[in-house]
């Protein structure tokens, strides 16, 4: 699945939409710990978190995110929001558990044997 198509798909509500519509989405990553995530987070992962300030962005930069998702209802603060816009990364929102969310994700994805 694409980042484009995720969109698409309304299972979530857009807060920016950035570069890479085109570009696929490997797996669902969770954690809300930036320095887990910064070395854990699979490139191309979409990134389900709660943390949402201007570091969260700065981590899904590095780890060449495909995507981040705000769940439980959390939100970007507008400092952030801005950032997102400004560095062209995808974020969307959901009052979803985290869980849940990326279960949606991980069921939208195309699974073959190679990637299990």
């Amino acid at each position: 699945m694409t980042v484009g198509k995720l969109i698409d798909s309304g299972f979530f509500e857009v807060v920016n939409v950035g570069e890479g519509l085109t570009r696929q989405i490997t797996k669902p990553f969770c954690c809300d710990l930036l320095s887990i995530a910064m070395g854990k987070a699979p490139e191309g992962c979409a990134w389900v978190t709660v943390m949402g300030n201007m570091n969260t962005l700065a981590v899904a930069s590095l780890t060449d995110a495909a995507c981040v998702i705000m769940a439980e209802g959390s939100a970007l603060d507008e400092a952030a929001v801005k950032k997102a816009k400004d560095q062209n990364i995808t974020v969307l929102k959901t009052g979803m558990p985290v869980f849940e969310a990326a279960l949606l994700v991980y069921q939208s994805l195309d699974h073959d044997e190679s990637h299990l």
